[in-house]
């Protein structure tokens, strides 16, 4: 193997299994088996029948675990449901190996229309900004409202921070790291995710850090864990090098469903000074910065995020539904992110 390739994985049917993964109190896991991906979601029990359906999408190397604070605060409100995206959490890896923001947007759209879920309000962190940014663009019969934390959309002067998280996609680099790195601890590598990840780690209770230790201990012995890292940071850096009707910040404007944008000014990873953009760029947005929090204001601060989406909801009604689905009527080749292909181009 030479220093540019990525590891061998093996096929999603003999992986071995490594470990249980953590379900707190109150939720349940389930396999959804779909076209060239299975997924394991996450959902809570609605507190009563008829709550509008919500999808819940992570960031990088994260998994629906960080949205459990959340899930839990909005049970009363929605009927919510958070998925591991395929790599990750406790999902296998794609039948075809591509971890491109559209292959990504690919699986949640097979998702939806395979569960009939939607529309949902739909929230995505980071990469999963940026996923569902693209899923509420092309197929905006899927989406209620928009809620993104710290999205990952591009940005043309990355902060020095995220420089280490843009490395991973060198091809070779992921490789490296995991030979630079044998001796850590999971415990050492989990310092370092939430020193990067939060605006004030010591918020983080001791259980939180013991639950993290042991994520992190059975994600290691994942046979595609730096695969699955590696593969899905080179999709964010080709997604931020799509120009025209393909880039991010062009879908972003054709994004119809009333949109919530949560920023933290302690953001390590995505700029705060990209909040103001955002806010010009949703046609239909509401802005809350958090100064003190970091890249997953839905972990650090859960009750604000899920104050500020109740407000959304009360100024939205359901209009961005309405609108969202006669929207995806007039739009003929709505669903081009589900056609089959594995370019980054929007038509496969």
């Amino acid at each position: 193997m030479s220093s540019t390739e990525l590891p061998f994985v093996p096929p999603a049917n003999v992986l071995p299994k490594v470990g249980t993964v953590r379900v707190a109190e109150g939720e349940r896991l389930r396999s959804v088996e779909l076209p060239g991906v299975t997924l394991t979601m996450r959902s809570r029990p609605p507190a009563r029948e008829g709550l509008p359906p919500a999808l819940f999408v992570h960031g990088l190397g994260g998994s629906s675990q960080n949205w459990s604070a959340l899930m839990a605060l909005l049970d009363g409100t929605v009927d919510g449901e958070a998925l591991d995206l395929p790599g990750f959490g406790d999902s296998p890896p794609p039948d075809d190996g591509n971890y491109s923001v559209t292959a990504h947007a690919r699986a949640v759209i097979r998702y939806l229309d395979a569960s009939g879920r939607g529309p949902v309000h739909l929230f995505g962190n980071s990469l999963g900004g940026a996923i569902t940014t693209r899923v509420a663009a092309v197929r905006p019969d899927l989406v209620r409202t928009l809620t993104l934390v710290s999205p990952a959309l591009p940005e043309i002067r990355v902060q020095r921070t995220a420089v280490p998280t843009g490395l991973l996609a060198v091809p070779g680099v992921a490789l490296l790291f995991t030979r630079l790195t044998r001796g850590w601890t999971a415990e050492q590598r989990v310092r370092g995710v939430m020193a990067l990840c939060y605006g004030d780690p010591g918020r983080v209770s001791a259980e939180g850090f013991r639950n993290a230790v042991q994520e992190m201990e059975r994600r290691q012995r994942l046979p595609y864990f730096w695969d699955a890292m590696a593969r899905s940071a080179r999709g964010i850096v080709n997604a931020y090098t799509l120009g025209g009707q393909q880039g991010l910040w062009r879908q972003a404007e054709r994004v119809l469903a009333p949109t919530l944008l949560v920023y933290g000014g302690r953001d390590q990873l995505v700029g705060f000074r990209m909040a103001q953009k955002a806010a010009r760029a949703f046609r239909d947005s509401r802005l809350v910065t958090l100064p003190d929090a970091g890249h997953v204001a839905m972990m650090e601060y859960p009750e604000t995020v899920a104050t500020a989406f109740r407000e959304l909801l009360d100024d939205a009604g359901e209009s961005g539904t309405r609108r969202a689905r006669r929207a995806g009527r007039a739009d003929a080749g709505g669903d081009a992110v589900g056609a089959s292909g594995n370019n980054e181009s929007m038509g496969g």
